[in-house]
């Protein structure tokens, strides 16, 4: 699935996985997932409002990770598209998504 990191003032702070995924690939009796970030790997919660109106995943270290990721060294921070890939039972590897050029 494609999600898109999800920017607060200057700060990355997240993931918007929307709406459509959520029905997809998140079942609403989970209460956290495990997302694979290089060679880390993290448990993130999620709120009963991620099934509602808050279609993201917040977590510090996600925030971090994907700040270090921001290749435009510009200072601003804009969303940047990304795969959320399944690779278990509530568990994600998240990478840089591959767009194709249509």
């Amino acid at each position: 699935m494609v999600v898109t990191s999800q920017c607060r003032g200057r700060r990355v702070i997240g993931i918007l996985v929307g709406e459509n995924n959520v029905q997809r690939f998140f079942p609403m009796h989970i209460t956290a997932i495990e997302l694979q970030l290089d060679h880390l790997r993290i448990e993130c919660g999620l709120g009963p409002n991620f099934w509602k109106d808050k279609p993201e995943i917040s977590d510090p270290r996600l925030g971090l990770w994907l700040e270090s990721k921001d290749r435009n060294g510009n200072g601003r921070r804009v969303p940047i598209p990304l795969a959320m890939i399944p690779s278990g039972r509530n568990s994600f590897i998240v990478g840089p998504a591959q767009l194709e050029n249509a």
